[in-house]
């Protein structure tokens, strides 16, 4: 599985996975997600006021070099520069059209729910800011409550999953590269970076952790050069989008830095994790909560390690937010445009959640991670008692699109079949529902983590 050892969260234990050593020490290079300033980026639509830690930093008088050393030590990441957290009274309202995939609800705007006898209450606005944010079943593809989904908005690294979806399939794990300088071009100021050296080489399973623990848009730029270059990867992940019937989204780079007109939504961003949930090795890992990765050579020749942790705080916890219990993955993100953004799926008994939150108003230290911790809690009370709003369409050729069945070939999705059965035994994917956050798994000894799972007949939805 590469070089190195990872270490998977307690809550996110899949079947037929073995577990590899206990990690070695190491130096985590704790770099948040892609972080730019607004003084680096050339986009007309930033507004004066914009929204993000590096944004206020820059009004409050620092230079790039300044911020762009602070993004790297995680200090943007900190209440340090973080000012005084409240609701911003100029925030844009959400278009008063919206797509209506998945169903008339979720193209109107505001909060979407329909609570039946003894549905527990929605958190209040104070408790969900969020510009836009959804919660549904993970299996069934229902969508228990909503708001905004539709909403237009940048995606920062969340969009990796798309990235993931479209191009980790075509290379084998196992495959390795070298570095050349041509590769890490083209990269925004201020990007975040797993380590990544030129004339080094690496595995592709080395550059996928890259991708998903630390949001390495190096890590991104290698695998796009591997697969033909920036710009056909980016025309392949708008194909993907569409094939997945994720209207919103138009994709300008690949790593989800800032760029002019490059949106998605908190509705496709959770088709882009389903998708990707139902492919082991993107279960594995967004799923990771620490590994070691390959360092400099030294001078016998062999090379070093260091560790890196994951910064989807739901999956690895930090200095004042634990691990959500049950979390498995999938992907987190900031930038200057974006604020921050997530993507979560977690599981209680049998239940399995997504939940996609995107930029709240409040500017609290690890707030998106908050809110979306909020909305499973809600979302697990809640999930027999609500009737749904609309559903997570299937993809291009199964599904119409339009939250009316269209070609849907049975009454729930055959796209939701391969989510709960891959290789034709099991489940695809599932976490293991262990409170208390990361478990470190000792020794050399491999555990199998066998599930029982619905049978083919049973109700599922449709699914990305």
């Amino acid at each position: 599985m590469g070089s190195g050892s990872i270490r998977r969260s307690g809550g996110a234990l899949f079947r037929g996975v073995l577990s590899a050593a206990a990690s070695k020490g190491g130096t985590f290079s704790d770099v948040p997600t892609t972080f730019c300033a607004s003084t680096a980026l050339p986009d007309p639509t930033v507004p004066a006021n914009a929204s993000g830690n590096a944004g206020r930093a820059a009004r409050h008088g620092l230079p790039l070099r300044t911020l762009t050393a602070l993004a790297a030590s995680g200090l943007l990441a900190t209440p340090l520069l973080a000012g005084t957290a409240h609701a911003d009274p100029k925030a844009p309202a959400p278009p008063a059209k919206m797509s209506k995939v998945g169903g008339d609800r979720l193209g109107t705007p505001g909060v979407q729910v329909q609570p039946g006898a003894g549905a527990p209450k929605l958190p209040g606005p104070d408790a969900l800011t969020a510009r836009s944010w959804i919660v549904s079943d993970a299996e069934s593809g229902k969508v228990l409550a909503a708001k905004n989904p539709h909403w237009q908005l940048a995606p920062a690294s969340t969009l990796k999953m798309l990235f993931a979806d479209t191009v980790l399939p075509k290379f084998p794990k196992d495959t390795k590269h070298t570095v050349k300088p041509a590769d890490l071009a083209g990269m925004g100021a201020g990007s975040s970076l797993v380590g990544i050296k030129e004339n080094l080489t690496y595995s592709v399973h080395d550059l996928w952790l890259g991708v998903f623990l630390r949001s390495g848009n190096d890590a991104v730029h290698t695998l796009s050069a591997m697969n033909g270059g920036t710009k056909a990867t980016v025309t392949q992940m708008q194909q993907r989008a569409k094939e997945l019937n994720a209207r919103d989204t138009h994709v300008v780079t690949p790593d989800g830095y800032d760029a002019p007109g490059q949106v998605s939504s908190a509705y496709d961003l959770s088709l882009f994790a389903r998708a990707g949930l139902q492919n082991a090795d993107f279960r594995e890992y967004c799923s990771t909560a620490s590994a070691q990765f390959p360092g400099d050579k030294g001078k016998n020749g062999k090379r070093a390690t260091f560790g890196i942790q994951n910064t989807n705080r739901l999956l690895s916890g930090d200095y004042d937010i634990k691990p959500y219990p049950g979390i498995a993955g999938v992907k987190n993100g900031s930038t200057t445009n974006a604020g921050s953004t997530f993507t979560g799926v977690a599981q209680r008994g049998d239940r399995k959640l997504l939940v996609t939150v995107m930029n709240p108003e409040k500017k609290e230290h690890n707030e998106a991670y908050r809110e979306a911790a909020r909305l499973f809690d809600w979302g697990f009370a809640a999930a027999d008692k609500v009737e749904p709003v609309g559903r997570l369409v299937g993809p291009h050729g199964e599904d119409d699109g339009t939250g009316a069945g269209g070609k849907r070939r049975d009454g729930h999705g055959s796209t939701q079949a391969a989510l709960n059965d891959s290789g034709g035994t099991g489940g695809a994917w599932t976490a293991a529902g262990i409170a208390g956050g990361a478990l470190v798994l000792c020794g050399a000894v491999g555990l199998v983590v066998r599930r029982r799972w619905p049978r083919a007949g049973r109700g599922r939805g449709a699914g990305q």
